[in-house]
């Protein structure tokens, strides 16, 4: 078996696509300022994730399940998504997602980028509709970050063969724990406290960061 060279784990929602996943699903429910809102409050590190969560997905209670559907036609991958997974795979890297959203959307999109590890929410749907919860462990900040180790001793590597991105400030203790930490067009207080950082909607340009720390 070929040995993994590193590993990249990055959040989905605003760095792997351009949207926000429970927003378009709010602005389905007919709630979409309201569960915005929230979502920037979170981001930005003023609320607690979980209950910001909880929170969220209350307000889509009785959306119908096709509603997944729907939204995942107006999701977009950010620029340079597919060079990025594409080049690091190349490179003997596992690529991974950790996730706020909902495995009802996030997997699809990473079966679309052939990624190699996900982990997200799971949203309760009983008799084909949304019950306004949310099944088993939240993502948290803390699982991000412990999802990162985890995935680097499955593959026997250390922090430092690790790359952790994200904007939100949930992502944070994931990217300072990574050997490279990268704020991707990120909320004030992850750009000010994140090791590296891209300023453009362009996530290939996360190898040249690599490829400057690693040279």
């Amino acid at each position: 078996m070929k040995k993994v060279k590193g590993l990249l784990v990055m959040d989905v929602d605003s760095t792997l696509i351009m949207e926000e996943g429970i927003d378009l699903l709010g602005e389905e429910a007919g709630v979409g300022p309201q569960v915005a809102d929230i979502t920037e409050r979170a981001m930005r590190g003023e609320l607690d994730f979980e209950e910001a969560l909880r929170e969220r997905v209350a307000l889509l209670k009785g959306l119908q399940e096709t509603v997944l559907d729907t939204i995942l036609g107006r999701i977009h991958f950010t620029p340079g998504a597919e060079e990025l997974v594409a080049e690091l795979h190349k490179r003997g890297y596992k690529v991974a997602v950790v996730s706020g959203g909902f495995h009802q959307t996030v997997d699809i999109l990473a079966e679309r980028l052939n990624l190699d590890y996900v982990k997200a929410n799971h949203l309760e749907i009983v008799n084909g509709v949304l019950t306004g919860r949310v099944l088993g462990e939240i993502v948290t900040k803390d699982v991000k970050k412990a999802k990162l180790r985890a995935w680097a001793l499955e593959n026997g590597l250390e922090m430092k063969d690790t790359v952790a991105m994200g904007d939100g400030a949930n992502d944070l203790p994931m990217i300072q724990e990574a050997g490279i930490g990268i704020a991707f067009c990120a909320k004030p207080i992850v750009e000010k406290e994140a090791p590296y950082r891209i300023t453009e909607k362009n996530l290939y340009k996360a190898i040249e960061i690599i490829d400057e720390v690693r040279a």
